[in-house]
């Protein structure tokens, strides 16, 4: 801009300074033309009256080479009436032509007076021509070439030229100096805040534009920034991860819930391409199928961890980019896990009785049992109907926890009198086996729903009955803090070792398989006690060393 300011101004300078120029010199050509014209019109008029005083021996001091110092070297040519040159000052006379012809000769002849410009074939140069007819009918011409006019401006030519220089330099040096101070200018202004600038008056309507468009881009820039935040909050706060890919597979965007799935750090995968970040077949696959156009999903696992990956190419008329959305579906396929253990476990446990039922009531009715047998087939018939009805029981009673059924509304319920009613039901079975039970503790009242907190309670003395040994003891306590209500039962059982303490509320799971059939437990007791406390919004624990006695303690908010 400053170069192109300065060559504009150099151009205009120089062009005004020779237009200039040249428009004084042709004033000063014209002026000096005249003044030639009028010299010579003086200095003809000197002559003929030096003539017509002196006669024509006058013209003899007039030629070039005996002229006296001072006089104008204008060319005198005396011609006659009849053309011939009588006298000339450049010339010899006689070895001229005939002037009678000439235009000023003529105009000289019929007015008195006569002017030509023209080449002069004498001397090759071009002159100006003024005649005067003399009163003897003679003809006196003065000349002078035009040079004499040029030789006169040969010394305004050269101060103008020197003149110009100065000018010039002056110019390009006072312009240089104005664009680097209008440039510096400019380049001072704050465009981020265009009306606080103090500058030329010029830049005003330039500088309202700008604060405009500032204005109309931070309002944009405001609004993309709003929906990026919004987008990042959105995106941050799914547990679902996604990552938005462009056509060449690399990361745009990823969320916190990808970064976390994938276990990778948000430092490592900046214009990554997506499948350097994991070296999974199955990954690449599903990514190299939605870059060809198609959407594509599979299933990944690392270590316990089970994550489907589901990939969508973006198509507008060419892939523009791919989205993937990571679902960590780990809780789902260890349910599924769990379905299918939970359906075979209830498959096994129901076709056990099912089979003693059926093998029972098959020798009955072949008539092969004898009379004295029939009551204990017919007792054990009952038992494993007793025993196939607790089961099914205890499987509608998981199924409502799990599906989240309605329950009947909470009501106020005393821990401690609870406590007391269920061990009076359990005392006879307790009795067989020379157990003792004791309740103690203080009173508590909790929010719950009676009839599951029952079987939760009946379940946890159940198994202190079924796993205690011989002439052991269970100990039943209520306690209350400022934080939380504690109902725990105490046993001196067989205890659980710690590697299983984490399985033992799973669905069918025990520890000692053939103790527990021998029990008669089916394997779904521990299970209703997890539900039903999470039902309560209760945890439930479980102290044992591995060798005798273990404590379950449920802690109520």
């Amino acid at each position: 801009m400053r170069r192109k300011i300065l060559r504009f101004v150099c151009a205009l300078t120089g062009l005004s300074i020779v237009l200039t120029a040249v428009f004084i010199h042709f004033v000063l050509y014209w002026d000096y033309s005249q003044m030639m014209k009028y010299d010579i019109a003086a200095e003809a008029e000197y002559i003929r009256t030096g003539i017509e005083m002196s006669g024509p021996a006058y013209l003899a001091f007039l030629r070039r080479g005996e002229r006296q110092p001072g006089v104008p070297l204008t060319r005198i040519t005396l011609i006659a009436a009849d053309g011939r040159v009588l006298f000339d000052t450049d010339a010899g006379a006689g070895n001229m032509e005939n002037h009678l012809s000439r235009r000023e000769i003529q105009e000289a002849i019929n007015t008195g007076l006569g002017e030509e410009t023209r080449l002069s074939e004498t001397i090759g140069k071009r002159t100006y021509y003024r005649a005067f007819k003399l009163d003897s009918g003679e003809i006196l011409r003065t000349a002078r070439t035009t040079e004499s006019v040029f030789i006169s401006l040969i010394r305004p030519i050269m101060i103008t030229i020197l003149i110009a220089l100065i000018i010039f330099a002056a110019a390009v040096e006072i312009s240089s100096r104005i664009t680097g101070t209008l440039v510096a200018s400019i380049n001072r202004l704050n465009l981020d805040n265009p009306e606080d600038n103090v500058t030329y008056e010029e830049l005003t309507p330039l500088l309202s534009r700008l604060k405009k468009q500032n204005d109309t881009i931070a309002s944009q820039l405001s609004g993309q920034r709003k929906k990026q935040l919004e987008f990042t909050a959105i995106t941050d706060n799914m547990r679902e991860g996604l990552i938005i890919l462009d056509r060449d597979a690399l990361i745009l965007s990823c969320n916190k819930s990808a970064l976390r799935l994938l276990d990778i750090r948000r430092e490592n995968i900046e214009n990554q391409n997506v499948l350097v970040i994991r070296r999974d077949e199955n990954f690449r696959r599903v990514v190299e199928k939605a870059m060809s156009g198609f959407a594509a999903e599979t299933l990944l696992s690392s270590g316990e961890r089970h994550l489907q990956l589901i990939a969508n190419p973006v198509m507008d008329q060419d892939i523009m980019g791919m989205v993937l959305v990571i679902l960590d579906v780990t809780e789902r396929e260890d349910r599924e896990k769990l379905r299918q253990e939970f359906s075979a476990n209830v498959s096994h446990e129901l076709k056990t009785p099912l089979m003693a039922i059926s093998g029972y009531a098959e020798i009955m009715a072949a008539g092969l049992a004898k009379p004295e047998d029939m009551r204990h087939f017919s007792q054990n018939i009952y038992d494993e109907a007793q025993r196939l009805i607790t089961l099914i029981g205890d499987i509608l009673m998981l199924s409502r926890l799990d599906e989240g059924e309605e329950s009947p509304p909470a009501e106020q319920v005393e821990l401690l009198a609870l406590a007391r009613d269920m061990a009076d039901r359990i005392r006879s079975a307790a009795a067989e086996k020379g157990l003792s039970i004791t309740v103690g503790g203080q009173e508590a009242a909790i929010m719950g729903i009676p009839g599951i907190l029952e079987e939760m309670i009946h379940n946890l003395l159940d198994n202190a009955v079924k796993y205690n040994k011989p002439g052991g003891s269970i100990q039943i306590t209520v306690a209350k803090t400022e934080k939380e209500t504690l109902f725990s039962v105490a046993d001196t059982g067989i205890g659980i070792p710690g590697a299983e303490q984490e399985r033992i509320f799973e669905r069918f799971y025990r520890v000692d398989k053939s103790r527990g059939k021998a029990a008669g437990g089916t394997g779904l007791g521990l299970s209703i006690v997890k539900h039903g406390a999470a039902l309560h919004r209760a945890q439930v624990e479980v102290q044992s060393d591995g060798k005798s006695g273990s404590c379950f303690t449920l802690r109520f908010p």
